[in-house]
C-alpha cells in the first residue's frame, strides 16, 4: 500500500515539474477577444399558438377543442403554409375544481388545451394569417419568434469577423509597444448565437378588427442579430 502511494505521489510531482516546465517555456503572447456580428433580414416567423376550451363534460371539451385546432389546420393550409411546418406541440385535459362544498368530487367543468407551433415563410401574409387563426378558434399566441433560414451561413460570416476584429485589437496592443504580432498560438471559439429583434408597433393582435382599424402591417420583423466569439493568442515578434 505504501509503495503505490509513493508511486501515486512521484506521478504527481513529475505531472507537475512537466507543467511548470511548459509555463516557463511559453513564449510571449499578446491574447485578445474578437466579436463579429452579422445583421439580417428575417425570412420567416414562428408562432405558438393555442386553443383553449372550457365544458362541462370531458368530451365537450376535447371535441370543441380538436375542432378549433383542425380548422385553424385548414386555414393555415389555405394561406399557404406547408403541412411540415404546422405541428402540435402541447396537448392537454383536465378536470377543474374552483371550489364550493367540501369533499365535491364533481369538477367545476374541464379544460381542454392544445398548442401548435407554425412556421411562416411568406412575411408579408403574416398579419393576415395572424388575423384570420383568431377568426377560426385560436384563442391564444404564445409568442413570436423572427429568424433566418440559412443560419449557419452567418454564422460563418460572424465567425470571419470575429477572427479579424481580434487581429486588429492584437496589432493595435503591440504596436503600442514597437512589438510585432506573429503567428497565431492558440484559438479558442466562444459561443455563437442568433437571435430575434422584433420590433413591435402595437401589441398582439387579438382579433381580425385590430387589423382592419390599423390600415397596414402592425409587427415588424426587425432584424436578426448573429454574433460569434473568439478567444486568440498571438505570438509578439
Amino acid at each position: 500500500m505504501k509503495k503505490i502511494n509513493l508511486m501515486i505521489l512521484l506521478l504527481l510531482m513529475v505531472t507537475k515539474l512537466q507543467a511548470n516546465a511548459q509555463q516557463q517555456q511559453l513564449p510571449p503572447l499578446v491574447s485578445v477577444s474578437g466579436v463579429g456580428e452579422v445583421r439580417v433580414q428575417p425570412t420567416e416567423v414562428v408562432v405558438n399558438l393555442g386553443v383553449e376550451t372550457r365544458e362541462k363534460t370531458l368530451d365537450a371539451a376535447r371535441t370543441e377543442t380538436d375542432k378549433k385546432a383542425a380548422a385553424i389546420i385548414n386555414y393555415l393550409k389555405k394561406q399557404g403554409v406547408d403541412a411540415k411546418d404546422i405541428q402540435t406541440s402541447y396537448v392537454t385535459l383536465q378536470p377543474i375544481h374552483t371550489g364550493g362544498e367540501y369533499g365535491r368530487t364533481t369538477p367545476d367543468f374541464y379544460l381542454a388545451q392544445k398548442n401548435m407551433t407554425v412556421t411562416i415563410k411568406k412575411l408579408n401574409s403574416f398579419d393576415k394569417i395572424l388575423s384570420g387563426i383568431y377568426e377560426v378558434g385560436a384563442n391564444h399566441v404564445h409568442g413570436v419568434n423572427f429568424q433566418v433560414t440559412d443560419l449557419e451561413k452567418f454564422k460563418a460570416e460572424a465567425r470571419k469577423k470575429a477572427v479579424v476584429d481580434a487581429k486588429q485589437k492584437a496589432v493595435a496592443l503591440t504596436s503600442e509597444l514597437g512589438a510585432k504580432v506573429g503567428r497565431v498560438y492558440a484559438i479558442d471559439e466562444g459561443g455563437s448565437s442568433g437571435g430575434p429583434r422584433p420590433m413591435y408597433k402595437t401589441a398582439m393582435m387579438e382579433q381580425s378588427a385590430a387589423y382592419d382599424a390599423a390600415g397596414g402591417p402592425s409587427i415588424a420583423g426587425g432584424e436578426v442579430v448573429v454574433m460569434a466569439n473568439v478567444d486568440v493568442s498571438f505570438i509578439i515578434e
